[in-house]
């Protein structure tokens, strides 16, 4: 794992700041360390990479942008990247890590698997964790002062899909099947529940494991079942082995799953069954007026902004203004403000958070993966 130091702060600055630490930084507004460190934690190896490529695009982009025009209370952001590889057991080793550099703020983690064990770290050091995109009920239902989402949670969008399934496929047989991490079996979990809630039940509910290649034992008996939707709970690499060996195994049953395959990568492993795959995620972030600025500065650079990309860069746009309008970067007054109710101007809208550290807004749409230019299959705002 490597430390970036980026947005205009030289070299030989970062290695001053690192070698003196944060001492003599009160915490406020006064005086002390020349930067505020903040961390971005993600898998940026592995095969969730393209997620954590995502979480770091948003936070580098926003840090550019902030740094650029003065940074918060006159001191700028350093951006420290520690890659938890999706594991729980390395994101608890990276957590320490950044506890142990002086990090205030974290910008992370993608996987609730990783997010919950690491935020108890950084609750016993101090840090405010902001994670764009870990949406299992149990990160925040713990009420910890440190810990916040910016997307919406799991039981939010399996209502969603839920509903989504009774109302558009009345009448077909469904299937449910999870890749037994606190994410995706949450998320299949509290599909069931929506499910059974209005009479609807599972034909079959299995767990697969995460990393499985031969799916084929598992396709055949949804196939014998007579399953005609497959509601899978976990991310794109599962996901697309799964619609392909579907298709394969002449399975004609639609695929339905949740924000965990919001990258093209899923069609990159599905190919052309990924086509007619349903999607939960937010309304489309890149539509607002509020990010188009922020837009045009990705597409000069060349970076894709799908999914997380802009809930990062809002994450360091909450943790800006939060400090600005007290007046301090320590990192529990911030959260208490994040918690005020103040209204936070963001790429993605105006955000606001509840007691638990969730936002105020139902953030989950239906979205449908089919062809677009160049018969280019990606995901479309139903």
């Amino acid at each position: 794992m490597r430390k970036f130091v980026i947005a205009g702060i030289s070299v030989l600055s970062a290695l001053a700041v690192a070698a003196c630490g944060d001492s003599g930084t009160d915490g406020g507004n006064g005086g002390g360390a020349e930067t505020i460190k903040m961390g971005v934690a993600g898998p940026l190896t592995g095969p969730n990479a393209a997620f954590g490529e995502q979480l770091k695009n948003g936070a580098t982009q926003a840090v550019e942008d902030i740094n650029g025009a003065g940074g918060i209370l006159g001191k700028k952001i350093s951006l420290v990247y520690e890659d938890d590889v999706s594991d729980p057991k390395q994101g608890v080793s990276v957590a320490n890590k950044m506890a142990g550099e002086g990090v205030k703020f974290v910008v992370g983690h993608f996987n609730s698997g990783v997010s919950i064990p690491a935020s108890d770290v950084y609750l016993e050091n101090g840090l405010l964790m902001v994670t764009p995109a870990s949406t299992n009920p149990k990160i925040t239902d713990r009420k910890m002062w440190n810990v916040f989402r910016v997307c919406g949670r799991d039981d939010q969008q399996g209502t969603v899909a839920g509903q989504f399934i009774a109302k558009d496929h009345a009448g077909k047989k469904v299937a449910v099947v999870h890749d037994k991490t606190p994410y995706g079996k949450g998320l299949a979990d509290e599909t069931k529940k929506a499910l059974n809630a209005v009479g609807i039940t599972e034909i079959i509910y299995e767990g697969i494991n995460i990393g499985e290649k031969d799916l084929s034992a598992l396709i055949a008996k949804m196939k014998d079942a007579g399953a005609e939707l497959v509601y899978f709970g976990g991310v794109h690499t599962e996901a697309g082995l799964i619609a392909r060996q579907m298709r394969d195994q002449r399975l004609n049953a639609t695929l339905m799953s949740g924000d965990g395959i919001a990258t093209d990568e899923f069609a990159s492993i599905a190919g052309p069954a990924a086509e007619g795959t349903l999607m939960t995620f937010a309304p489309d972030p890149r539509k607002r007026p509020e990010a188009q600025d922020a837009l045009k500065k990705f597409e000069e650079k060349g970076i894709s902004t799908e999914a997380y990309t802009l809930y990062s860069y809002a994450v360091v746009q909450i943790i800006q203004q939060a400090a600005e309008a007290i007046q301090s970067i320590d990192p529990k007054k911030v959260a208490e403000q994040m918690r005020s109710g103040q209204e936070f101007d963001t790429v993605i809208g105006k955000i606001a958070f509840d007691e638990k550290g969730d936002v105020n807004r139902l953030d989950y749409t239906m979205y449908t993966w089919q062809k677009g230019d160049g018969d280019r299959i990606t995901y479309v705002e139903n």
